[in-house]
């Protein structure tokens, strides 16, 4: 079993307190966030937001899996780039995550676009994280440069 660990360290109240995240691994270390990074500051500019590692999160396992997928059928992928949109609306419960748009961009010598869109549908099946989040709708889009 793999187990792997982030934090968060929050200080003060949740309007005007703040926050900082960091990864086991160290590849995050003291990121900050807040609610002004996460409902008002859309530049990221003033830090991190849940909402944006879980993209991260996503986008990086999806395209991994791509490349997965494309190399156990005999091809090299030279460059795979997923977009991970994840989208909140307020809703009666609160603010609420209602759906993740994953678009796709690579170049693969000797694939169709039809190939490397069976590629990406199956990455988008089987990747953990995709798994994770399946109740929600996720959307794909795979374009073959």
């Amino acid at each position: 079993m793999l187990k792997r660990t982030g934090t968060a360290v929050w200080r003060g109240t949740g309007p005007k307190g703040t926050g900082a995240t960091s990864t086991q691994s160290g590849a995050l270390k003291d990121i900050a966030y807040s609610a002004n990074s996460r409902f008002v500051s859309e530049d990221g500019k003033a830090g991190t937001n849940p909402e944006e590692l879980i993209g991260a999160a996503h986008a990086s396992c999806f395209t991994m899996a791509t490349a997965f997928q494309i190399t156990n059928a005999g091809h090299e992928p030279t460059e795979l780039r997923t977009d991970a949109t994840v989208s909140m609306e307020k809703q009666d419960v609160g603010w609420t995550v209602v759906g993740i748009h994953l678009e796709l961009a690579g170049t693969v010598p000797g694939i169709t676009a039809e190939q490397f869109q069976a590629f990406a549908d199956k990455a988008k099946e089987t990747c953990p994280i995709s798994r994770l989040l399946a109740p929600l709708p996720i959307t794909m889009s795979a374009k073959l440069a």
